[in-house]
């Protein structure tokens, strides 16, 4: 298990960042290495964010000690969401099948999870996102037929997609995550229309699903000034409360959405119209 730590930025502070610095703060690479579970805790309402993908041997992890809880979910609740062949997660023995798509909550408390995949020809690829939790909630599969799907966009604009909400109120409670996954449709490119913000919560993205030679173009910022980051399959994007997030692939994707902040009001957002953005 690797823990690195990211600070975060002011949105005056990136005026002045190159690419390789805008990467170094908003941009998390390498998050599925072979047989090992890999972390970042970012000082961004706490956000951590972690990949596995179990091989040859499983994955297990617990530990509080890189953020000074007896366990890693001392005091956090953290959603699994597997975007890979079939696999297993036990949470305290407690043993749970996620085939593609599926999501596990898992509550306040945990004292030690252990990844494994059906196949080492094709495994398992469980992205986790965590955040501090003030209330103890059972653990939980979501399946993906279990999820709540939203049809948004219009493919005359090439932003037709699906939505499922997985963890959610509507679905599944938590204490202050929200999780879901969001499907393109065949020929749209545009994710997140109208790009907005939402003062109140942070947002992380995981993009999946690409082939290796596509990419996928993440623009942040103010809407007055903003930036992009080019994004590989696989790869994770921060982004703070004061942040549009929007983006155009090249080819197929999906991604996976992670949310906390003050409330779960999926729609408490500040929309921004195109005309805005510089």
């Amino acid at each position: 298990m690797t823990m690195k730590i990211l600070y975060g930025a002011a949105p005056e502070d990136i005026k002045a960042y190159d690419t390789e610095r805008l990467r170094a703060a908003f941009l998390i690479t390498d998050l599925f290495a072979a047989d090992m579970a890999s972390f970042t805790y970012t000082h961004v309402d706490r956000l951590l964010l972690g990949g596995a993908m179990p091989i040859a041997k499983s994955v297990t992890f617990g530990s509080g000690a890189d953020i000074g809880t007896s366990y890693l979910l001392s005091a956090r609740e953290m959603g699994i969401a597997n975007l890979g062949g079939t696999g297993t997660v036990t949470v305290d023995g407690r043993l749970f099948t996620l085939q593609n798509r599926d999501v596990l909550y898992v509550g306040r408390g945990a004292r030690e999870i252990s990844m494994a995949s059906h196949s080492g020809d094709a495994p398992a690829r469980f992205y986790m996102n965590s955040v501090p939790a003030g209330a103890d909630i059972p653990h939980r599969l979501i399946t993906r037929a279990e999820s709540k799907p939203l049809d948004l966009g219009d493919s005359r604009r090439s932003n037709k997609r699906r939505l499922a909400m997985y963890i959610h109120p509507e679905v599944a409670p938590s204490c202050l995550l929200l999780m879901g996954i969001t499907d393109l449709a065949e020929g749209s490119v545009w994710n997140t229309m109208p790009p907005h913000l939402h003062e109140r919560r942070m947002e992380a993205y995981c993009y999946f699903d690409m082939a290796p030679e596509e990419r996928l173009i993440h623009l942040m910022g103010q809407p007055e000034e903003t930036r992009h980051l080019v994004v590989a399959n696989g790869d994770a994007v921060l982004s703070p409360a004061w942040s549009i997030h929007m983006g155009a692939g090249t080819g197929p994707y999906a991604f996976v959405w992670g949310m906390t902040g003050e409330n779960q009001q999926y729609n408490d957002v500040a929309p921004v119209a195109l005309a805005e953005l510089k």
